[in-house]
């Protein structure tokens, strides 16, 4: 009897390099170590985080970004654009209801392009 498809892998199940929707399960995640590390930062120094957490958030984040990008996109799409910008995820952002990122991430787009032509 043969086991499961690859399509048939639960989203949990990160260790393993299943099939999902055409892409490795690794391929569609941040990578776990560096969640860890961000959510280390939020914890009391002897604070532990267990990995069915880590890969709460993996998921979480990954669906966050899919979502903020699809509505990028579509702006984009609908202003025959292929090119998404920084500007069109802030405006993406604002669109879906998350305000209160809107200022801080101009200001960092902001800087961020003063340093890249100060690099140039």
């Amino acid at each position: 009897m043969a086991g499961p498809s690859p399509e048939s892998s639960t989203s949990g199940d990160h260790g393993n390099d299943a099939v999902v929707g055409g892409m490795r399960e690794h391929d569609r995640f941040l990578p776990i170590v560096g969640i860890g590390r961000i959510m280390r930062k939020a914890i009391p120094e002897n604070g532990k985080i267990a990995r069915e957490a880590k890969e709460f958030v993996q998921e979480c984040v990954t669906e966050f970004i899919s979502f903020i990008t699809s509505e990028a996109v579509d702006k984009c799409q609908k202003e025959e654009r292929k090119t998404i910008t920084g500007d069109d995820l802030v405006w993406a952002l604002s669109s879906l209801g998350f305000e209160e990122y809107v200022e801080p991430l101009k200001l960092y787009l902001q800087l961020y392009r003063e340093v890249i032509v100060s690099l140039c």
